[in-house]
């Protein structure tokens, strides 16, 4: 069975986890896990981790992520986004795209966002959203958060278009409530849609479809390799009694005294072998393993 990333192109009204059911029976993977979940109502890149690639999940989690969104001003919802039923209405003042980029400016940088009750935060081992749908809300801790780009694409009089790059754990939600307060007025989110995960900006993204697709031709449609979102750690190759040590979990010489710490490790044919740190005098300690992947 394969091992690999999928990026899957998730269609609006379907959630993460029924896309990653679909995929994994597909692939027939009982072993698959996506990254970074997305609102039903959102659409985009949602990178799948099929087989050994689950194991190198983790390493995608902080990776910044690229969203274009489309902001309804003048009227509040519960959840933030059009599911939501009206909770608030204000008048919408004349806008001009200046004094628009203006106040999109202001949003730059590091700072505290407090999450939404919508969502699938946990409190006391029970998800926010759970909570919210009892029409409970309760307290919730501010995180940091940072916005690297805010770009306007499109402005009319009650509707806002914009692209946001952002780091992992920015709620689109809430950041669309903020730029509407700072307009003057309310709003919510009329449609979203992720543009990509780092390090996969530019990526193809394979559709549900297509994948059903090419299952009923018997194709395998190509996965990126394990080790695809790795290339910026430093490489380590061991020889054959050494590879079999470190699959071992044994520490073994590297011969790389000096690299950084974390790295990707191979044996002499190029066969990925899993993480591994080094020390100071090159001493090779395995810290992820994987089934020999080549």
């Amino acid at each position: 069975m394969p091992s690999g990333i999928l990026l899957l192109d998730k269609p609006r009204g379907l959630s993460s986890n029924a896309a990653l059911q679909r995929v994994r029976a597909l692939y027939d993977r009982e072993k698959a896990g996506h990254v970074g979940s997305l609102d039903p109502l959102a659409s985009g890149m949602l990178p799948i981790c099929l087989g050994e690639a689950t194991k190198v999940a983790g390493e995608l989690l902080a990776g910044r992520k690229c969203y274009r969104f489309t902001i309804g001003l003048g009227e509040a919802t519960a959840t933030g986004d059009v599911e939501g039923e009206v909770v608030a209405r204000a008048r919408v003042p004349p806008l001009a795209r200046s004094a628009v980029e203006s106040v999109l400016g202001r949003f730059l940088g590091p700072q505290r966002q407090v999450p939404p009750m919508y969502s699938a935060v946990k409190q006391g081992g029970q998800p926010l959203y759970r909570l919210a749908r009892r029409g409970v809300s309760v307290p919730r801790e501010a995180r940091g958060i940072e916005i690297f780009e805010l770009a306007l694409l499109g402005l009319e009089q009650a509707t806002v278009e914009l692209e946001a790059l952002c780091s992992k754990g920015t709620y689109v939600r809430v950041l669309a409530q903020d730029i509407a307060a700072a307009l003057g007025t309310c709003g919510h989110v009329t449609a979203l849609r992720r543009l990509y995960v780092e390090p996969f900006a530019g990526e193809p993204m394979q559709t549900l479809e297509s994948l059903g697709e090419a299952g009923r031709h018997g194709e395998r449609p190509s996965l990126l390799p394990v080790d695809w979102p790795l290339r910026h750690l430093p490489v380590v190759r061991l020889h054959a009694s050494g590879a079999q040590r470190f699959c071992q979990g044994q520490r073994v010489p590297s011969g790389e005294a000096g690299v950084k710490p974390r790295a990707r490790v191979y044996d002499a044919g190029g066969c990925f072998l899993g993480l591994g740190e080094t020390d100071a005098a090159g001493v090779l300690q395995p810290r992820r393993l994987m089934h020999p992947l080549r």
